[in-house]
């Protein structure tokens, strides 16, 4: 009986399982293609036809997983099925495939909300062709879809999360050290989060932005974006060293919302002002929709309004009623409702408390619909209990309230006899009727339902108080969150405060370590300025201008460890002058050590070791004594006279050769010893 829009001019896909369970076997459906279109683009078909008003019809029975791959692929307007957990196993898996429908298809459940009806008397309601079978099933659910019937399953809301990301790891490649990466890398994300912005922008969109900055730019960027995937100029992608990803916000439930703008009766609250809000409520009490805004004028909001449904009652929240809304609610010749004095704000805040809006002035007009819901509900439910079946309770409510015509009058004018199943309440009837005396059985029916009014009284009681006790709970609930998020964020500045305090130690640490470095440096720098500052006053016979001086590079043990420390600090290069503070004890690799590197001069304090005087001594490293020459030091530096250095060095040339000599002779002895006994050893 409700007044809908035009049957829809698209591709609809009716469901209905043919055989298996979703939960069980792999099952198979009975898929109906329903085009309303008149133009319907040509398919390969099992079983098609074409209905006169220009329809294409496709009946198939497939798989799930072949169904999902057409749903994919042709993108349907609506996907039609008498009870969506035919689809999904579970809650959790109904969101997984309401995640992966495109953007443009809708899953309607035909049948209602949470409480759907049966397929067989919806189809009868609005005149489809039904009957028991899987694929007649989909076929009805089809064409009831078509023609914007049922309910639109939804887990997700109209804010859709765009984020651009980093497209590849930062930990380098390609030749690029990995700084550089990196800082390209996040230069890419930074870029395109600022195209995507300036996209956002340019369709007018609203959003909020969070960025993670980055060495050298963004290591992602978050746009909550308030619109619909399919609204959004930006589309998934992954190119080079970005990646955009695009989700839906998710429900906490799964919801529902008619398929079409229906024409029912409603109760419309409005708070007119510079900004404007209308809210409006259904004849059961529940919030369909509200808006608001600070461009619109009296003919925007009546349209709006239009669009929701046939308003019996036009409410305010204050007295009396604006003239604005006088004059809105005289254009829909509904009824007027306002409180006996203005509703206070605590009470606004109780009644709307578990719904949802934007501003006070959405609360406002709600508020304002739901009192005057509430001051006419009791009287909407004996309309109601009086109305037969088949007959639209809201047309029956609207004349009642809006008109002040009785129930029974309307009834007459509607056709409908107002003597039938509601004939045992003593509502109806004329003024001549005479009561007949009420049996045995039909007085106990009496007694029974006054005891269930009293009981039913007695329940609204209980409920009252339970809702107060709600109320109280709620309040100290909400003190009890406050509280902790206060503990929270003082536990979070706590942590802060910890985490700043140990990277001050570890930079106070690192700072203390290069103060150290720095003056070790500055130590060895100064004293190798003093190389050349050396004042050479004891050397008598220096002249002026301190020439004949050469370098002495210290070395205060002959062992391995102590050469290549004095090669750190000083440098050893070959034609060095090296003094060692201690020459003993030095074995075969140390010598060898300091031999290659090839000095000039190496003088001794102490003796040498054999092995060590050997080595020396083939390789042509001269040694002498170093009271042979007179050395001043400065720390491990020191200077040397060239011509007392020259002078060693031709007292070494002179023992070397007098030892060159000692050993071929030596060799010379042993190789005739050698021949002689070899010459005995022939005789014998």
């Amino acid at each position: 009986m409700n007044t809908r829009t035009g049957a829809l001019d698209a591709v609809v896909f009716g469901v209905d399982v043919q055989s298996g369970d979703v939960r069980g076997d792999a099952p198979s459906y009975a898929l109906v293609v329903f085009d309303g279109r008149e133009t319907g683009v040509s398919r390969a078909r099992q079983d098609g036809e074409r209905s006169d008003g220009g329809e294409e019809v496709e009946r198939d029975v497939v798989s799930h997983r072949k169904l999902r791959r057409r749903i994919e692929s042709e993108e349907p307007a609506i996907v039609a099925t008498d009870n969506m957990y035919e689809l999904a196993e579970d809650k959790d898996s109904l969101v997984h495939f309401l995640g992966e429908l495109p953007d443009e298809t809708k899953l309607v459940q035909v049948t209602g909300a949470e409480r759907p009806e049966p397929l067989s008397r919806v189809a009868s309601r609005h005149g489809v062709p039904y009957a028991k079978e899987p694929m007649k099933e989909a076929e009805a659910a089809a064409r009831l879809a078509a023609a914007n019937v049922g309910q639109e399953v939804s887990a997700f809301t109209n804010t859709t999360e765009v984020k651009v990301s980093r497209g590849r790891s930062t930990g380098g490649g390609g030749g690029w050290s990995e700084d550089r990466f990196t800082r390209r890398i996040h230069g890419s994300v930074k870029r395109r989060a600022r195209e995507v912005e300036s996209e956002l922008e340019g369709a007018g969109l609203d959003y909020e932005k969070d960025v993670t900055e980055k060495y050298g730019g963004f290591s992602q960027a978050i746009f909550t974006v308030s619109a619909r995937p399919q609204d959004i100029p930006v589309s998934r992608e992954r190119a080079g060293d970005t990646r955009i990803e695009i989700e839906r916000e998710r429900r906490d439930g799964i919801e529902f919302r008619p398929l079409a703008k229906r024409r029912d009766h409603v109760v419309v609250g409005v708070d007119p002002g510079t900004t404007t809000a209308a809210a409006v409520v259904g004849l059961d009490g529940s919030v369909l929709d509200v808006f608001s805004s600070r461009t619109v004028d009296a003919a925007d909001v009546t349209e709006w309004i239009v669009e929701q449904g046939r308003p019996i009652i036009v409410a305010a929240d204050v007295t009396p009623m604006p003239e604005t809304v006088e004059k809105l609610r005289r254009s829909f010749d509904a009824a007027g409702w306002t409180p006996q004095s203005d509703l206070p704000v605590d009470e606004k805040q109780h009644r709307t408390r578990d719904e949802g809006y934007d501003n006070d002035h959405q609360r406002d007009a709600m508020a304002a619909a739901l009192s005057a819901y509430d001051a006419h509900e009791d009287q909407f439910e004996r309309i109601a209990r009086k109305v037969p079946p088949r007959v639209d309770t809201g047309e029956v409510t609207a004349r009642v309230v809006a008109g002040e015509e009785s129930v029974e009058t309307v009834l007459a004018d509607l056709g409908e006899d107002g003597d039938g199943d509601g004939g045992h309440d003593g509502a109806d009837g004329s003024e001549d009727h005479q009561p007949r005396e009420l049996t045995e059985e039909e007085q106990t029916i009496k007694e029974l339902r006054k005891q269930v009014e009293r009981l039913q009284d007695h329940a609204e009681s209980l409920e009252d108080t339970i809702a107060e006790k709600d109320d109280e709970l709620a309040e100290k609930e909400e003190a009890l969150s406050q509280a902790r998020s206060d503990e929270r964020i003082e536990v979070r500045r706590d942590s802060e405060v910890t985490r700043l305090r140990r990277k001050t130690e570890r930079l106070e640490y690192e700072l203390e370590e290069e103060r150290e470095r720095n003056e070790n440096l500055e130590g060895k720098l100064d004293r190798l300025k003093a190389l050349w500052k050396l004042d050479h006053s004891n050397f008598a016979d220096v002249s002026e201008k301190k020439q004949g001086l050469t370098s002495v590079k210290v070395v205060d043990q002959f062992t391995t460890g102590a050469i290549r420390e004095a090669d750190e600090s000083i440098g050893l290069i070959e034609d060095d002058i090296v003094l060692l503070r201690d020459a003993s004890g030095a074995g075969r690799s140390t010598a060898q050590k300091l031999a290659d590197v090839d000095p000039k001069l190496v003088l001794r304090t102490g003796g040498l070791s054999d092995v060590a005087d050997t080595i020396l001594f083939e390789h042509g490293i001269p040694v002498a004594p170093a009271e042979m020459v007179t050395v001043q030091e400065v720390d491990e530096l020191a200077v040397a006279r060239e011509e007392e250095v020259e002078a060693a060095i031709a007292d070494w040339e002179e023992r070397a050769e007098e030892r060159r000599r000692d050993r071929n002779a030596e060799m010379v002895d042993r190789l005739i010893s050698e021949h002689r006994a070899g010459e005995r050893g022939q005789s014998d």
